[in-house]
């Protein structure tokens, strides 16, 4: 398996940051979504510290949208708070939105943009926190990659790679996916993925099953 490039300096990503402004107010709403949902089930920041090994203090800066968090991170976020990751999408739905929406226009698709990453996620079902079923949309820029720390999460996912190259690690094994290619897994088993081309994204859709109560 290609090991992924190393980091850019420093001045370099920080050059690159100041090019593309929407990307700090992407991690602000991320941040508010999950504060707004802590607050809902009433988590203080220390409860939720605990439950993630996160710092208290690093679990602060997220809901201040002053760290993007990695893919892992939110997964692990999504499951403390009881919740598919499909949640962290935006603004709270109404309740309406929620319960009777069936159909998702093109232009209308809320997107989750790991900008540090290379990954940005478009949620196609409709936005719901109760949901437990939702189709995303995924994108890897080239070198894009969830890192190279395995994660785990509730439920099952499975995709189909509609373009590109992605590389899937389950538990201890490692495939090298490409268009037309398919797969299927439970969410509990350690996983990451990655686009291993230097010069071309990959597009993967993919489906992820909430399985536990919320």
């Amino acid at each position: 398996m290609r090991k992924l490039a190393a980091a850019k300096p420093a001045r370099k990503v920080k050059a690159k940051a100041i090019a593309r402004p929407a990307e700090p107010a992407m991690d602000v709403t991320v941040g508010r979504r999950i504060r707004d949902l802590r607050r809902v089930r009433r988590f203080s920041l220390e409860t939720v510290a605990a439950r993630t090994d996160l710092s208290i203090g690093f679990l602060s800066q997220i809901e201040r949208g002053l760290s993007s968090p990695s893919l892992r991170v939110l997964a692990t976020l999504a499951d403390v708070l009881g919740v598919g990751i499909a949640a962290l999408f935006g603004a709270s739905p109404s309740a309406d939105a929620a319960s009777d929406q069936v159909v998702t226009r093109g232009l209308q698709r809320p997107e989750l943009k790991l900008w540090r990453t290379g990954v940005s996620k478009q949620l196609l079902s409709p936005a719901g926190a109760d949901n437990k079923l939702n189709l995303f949309l995924v994108h890897l820029e080239p070198g894009g990659s969830t890192g190279d720390e395995l994660y785990t999460h509730d439920g099952e996912e499975a995709g189909l790679v509609l373009e590109g190259e992605m590389m899937l690690t389950v538990d201890s094994e490692t495939w090298s996916l490409k268009t037309g290619d398919s797969f299927r897994f439970a969410s509990r088993r350690p996983h990451r993925f990655s686009n291993p081309a230097e010069d071309a994204k990959a597009v993967v859709l993919w489906v992820n099953c909430v399985t536990a109560a919320g």
